[in-house]
């Protein structure tokens, strides 16, 4: 049998995928290629829409794979990014970086609601490659309701150690209109270090107002952004 020309080949396939039936390709003396697909002597290959699928949902898991195997990497450093918010209301404490604030108003939340802490343990986790503080601490199970989140942090720091990382600095952000933090802020950096077993050198805050701008500016809520760099041992 004369082997079937490219042309013809294309023409079949397309045709086979828009009625969904099998195309076969004859048998042949040679080696034939269609779109990624071979036969060799004597042999039919069956090719359909189906399997063009699959061939491509088996692409897609590479690919995540390959990602899971990217973010394991051990790299010389990493980096990661924190953020959380909390409404402010009347009758809870006001903690932030474990230190018990004077205030109106105090975090409402699942734990203790400690901004701060959150966020630092975000930005570790994400340095890591590693899900967010809600997927490991979720606040769907009773036992973290009203948890100090000096548990989180521990948690967060024994998974850097394991993965062979130490702390090479950390850049906190603290938003919020009420109350002032400057008579505070070395107080919070003091036991933040502490709690991360970090020199104070490497450890930095700063807070801003929101200029009286929506809920945080309102004094309704209260938010932290963290940036932490994490260096191998």
């Amino acid at each position: 049998m004369a082997m079937a020309t490219s042309t013809q080949l294309s023409s079949s396939l397309f045709h086979s995928q828009i009625t969904k039936k099998p195309f076969l390709l004859p048998p042949a003396a040679a080696t034939i290629s269609v779109h990624g697909f071979t036969t060799r002597s004597g042999k039919s290959l069956s090719l359909s829409y189906r399997s063009s699928v699959s061939a491509s949902s088996a692409s897609s898991t590479v690919e995540v794979n390959e990602t899971v195997k990217k973010s394991t990497r051990t790299l010389p450093f990493r980096v990661g990014h924190g953020f959380d918010l909390h409404r402010l209301e009347p009758g809870y404490p006001l903690i932030i970086g474990g230190i018990d604030i004077p205030h109106d108003r105090g975090c409402e939340a699942h734990s203790d609601g400690d901004v701060l802490l959150h966020c630092v343990v975000d930005a570790i986790l994400g340095a890591l490659g590693l899900p967010d503080i809600g997927q490991i601490f979720p606040d769907s199970d009773p036992k973290w309701k009203g948890a100090a989140s000096s548990v989180f942090i521990q948690e967060a720091v024994r998974l850097m150690d394991e993965a062979g990382y130490e702390i090479g600095n950390l850049d906190a952000t603290l938003i919020l209109q009420r109350p002032k933090i400057s008579p505070h802020k070395e107080t919070i950096r003091s036991n933040l270090s502490k709690l991360l077993g970090a020199d104070p050198s490497v450890v930095n805050l700063k807070a801003k107002t929101h200029e009286k701008v929506d809920s945080l500016g309102e004094n309704r809520s209260i938010a932290a952004h963290t940036v932490i760099l994490l260096m191998k041992k």
